[in-house]
C-alpha cells in the first residue's frame, strides 16, 4: 500500500503539487489523467523518489521513503518505472537491457537474468528478438522492451508515464494490449494517460489532477459518466468555456458581445451557434434579469462542446428566488424558449448563487 500525505513539489518558478493526500491500495489500477502542467508525471515520478518531494510523506508498506537516510534502493525494488522515451540503452542487445538490473540490483546469476528475460519477450510478444539493438526495433517494439525490463524486477507497483505519448499512432494498440495484460495480473499500477478510452477501459480506479492535486477520485463509471465536480466535468466532456461576472451596473455589454465573438471565432464554433449565445445572453441576462437584479451579481458560463455538438448557456444568480418564467417580461422569455432545445430553471437556497438558468442548444438538430 502506498500513502501520500499533503506531498508537495516546488520548482524555482512552479509549484505542480501543492498538497496531494491519496491512499493507493494493493491491487489497485489507477488512470492519472487531467490538463497539461497539473503534475501528472511529477506525481509518480516523486512517488519513484526520481523527484524528491519538497514538502510531505510518501509511506511504502508502512515505510516512509521520504525520511532522510533512507535506503531508495528498496523502494525500487518494489517500485518499476516506464517512462514515455523508453530510457533503453542503445548500445546493449535487448536482452542485455532486461538483464542489467537484476543481476545489478537482484543480484541474480546470468543464467538466471537471461531466463527471465526471454519469458518476458515471450510475454510482450517480442520472442526471437533478444539480440536486436533498440535501433532496430519499431517505437512500439522499444516500449514494449522497457515494459518488460521494468518487469524483470518483478516490481509489486508499476508506474508508467504516458505509455503511448510517444508512438505512431499505429504502434499504440500493440502496448496498450500488453498493458491491458498487465492489469489483469493483479499488480498495483498508477498510468499517467491522455488516453481517456484506454483509462476506462483499464482501471478501477481514476485521478483527475488539477489546481495542485487529485482534484477529483473516484471510479471510472463516477468520473467519465458523472463527474461530481466542476473542472472533472469541464475536462472530461472537453468544454470550451467563457465566463462573465456583472457585479454592477456599469458593466459592459457591448464589449462582453465582442467576447462571445472573438471566443466562438477561436473555437470554430458555427455562425449559427454564436447568434443563439448572443442571443441567450442578450434576451436572458439583458432583458430579463439585469433591470430586475442591479444590485445582485450575475454570473455567465457558456460551454461549448465540438464532440457533443452542445452548448450551454448557465445564468447563476442570488437572493430569493426567481424563475424569468415568471417575470413580466414575456417577450424576451418567449423569444428565447423559441431557440434553445432546453431550458431549465433550479433553486438551491443554500447555494452561493441561489438561482441558477441554462440554456441548452445541440447542433444536430433543426430547430
Amino acid at each position: 500500500m502506498i500513502e501520500l500525505i499533503h506531498l508537495e513539489k516546488k520548482y524555482e518558478n512552479v509549484t505542480p503539487l501543492e498538497d496531494v493526500n491519496a491512499v493507493i491500495k494493493d491491487g489497485d489500477v489507477i488512470s492519472v489523467i487531467g490538463p497539461s502542467g497539473t503534475g501528472k508525471s511529477t506525481l509518480i515520478r516523486c512517488i519513484n523518489m526520481l523527484e524528491r518531494p519538497t514538502n510531505g510523506q510518501i509511506i511504502l508498506d508502512g515505510v516512509n521513503i521520504t525520511a532522510p537516510g533512507y535506503d531508495l534502493t528498496q523502494a525500487r525494488r518494489k517500485i518499476g518505472m516506464v517512462f514515455q522515451s523508453f530510457n533503453l540503452f542503445g548500445h546493449l542487445t535487448v536482452i542485455e537491457n532486461l538483464m542489467l538490473a537484476p543481476m545489478d540490483i537482484l543480484n541474480k546469476s546470468k543464467q538466471e537474468a537471461y531466463d527471465t528475460g526471454i519469458a518476458l519477450l515471450r510475454r510482450v510478444g517480442l520472442a526471437g528478438r533478444e539480440l536486436q539493438y533498440p535501433e532496430q526495433l519499431s517505437g512500439g517494439q522499444k516500449q514494449r522492451v522497457a515494459i518488460a525490463r521494468t518487469l524483470a524486477l518483478d516490481p509489486d507497483v508499476i508506474l508508467l508515464d504516458e505509455p503511448t505519448s510517444a508512438l505512431d499512432p499505429t504502434m499504440v494498440g500493440e502496448v496498450q494490449a500488453v498493458i491491458k495484460d498487465l492489469a489483469r495480473s493483479g499488480k498495483t499500477m498508477i498510468i499517467v494517460t491522455h488516453e481517456m478510452n484506454f483509462a476506462r477501459a483499464i482501471c478501477n480506479r481514476v485521478f483527475y489532477m488539477d489546481q495542485g492535486g487529485i482534484y477529483e477520485d473516484g471510479t471510472p463509471e463516477q468520473i467519465f459518466d458523472a463527474p461530481q465536480k466542476e473542472l472533472t466535468r469541464r475536462f472530461i466532456r472537453n468544454l470550451k468555456v467563457l465566463e462573465f461576472l456583472i457585479d454592477n451596473g456599469d458593466f459592459d455589454f457591448i464589449g462582453a458581445g465582442t467576447e462571445i465573438d472573438r471566443y466562438c471565432l477561436q473555437n470554430d464554433i458555427p455562425s449559427r451557434t454564436k447568434y443563439r449565445i448572443r442571443l441567450a445572453f442578450e434576451e436572458l441576462v439583458q432583458q430579463m434579469l439585469f433591470s430586475v437584479l442591479e444590485h445582485t451579481p450575475i454570473r455567465v458560463v457558456v460551454e461549448y462542446s465540438a464532440a457533443q455538438e452542445q452548448t450551454t448557456v448557465s445564468v447563476s444568480y442570488g437572493g430569493e428566488r426567481f424563475d424569468p418564467a415568471e417575470g413580466d417580461n414575456e417577450l424576451s422569455y418567449k423569444v428565447l424558449k423559441s431557440s434553445v432545445e432546453e431550458l431549465q430553471y433550479e433553486y438551491e437556497p443554500q447555494a452561493e448563487y441561489t438561482n441558477t438558468v441554462r440554456a441548452i442548444f445541440r447542433e444536430n438538430t433543426t430547430r
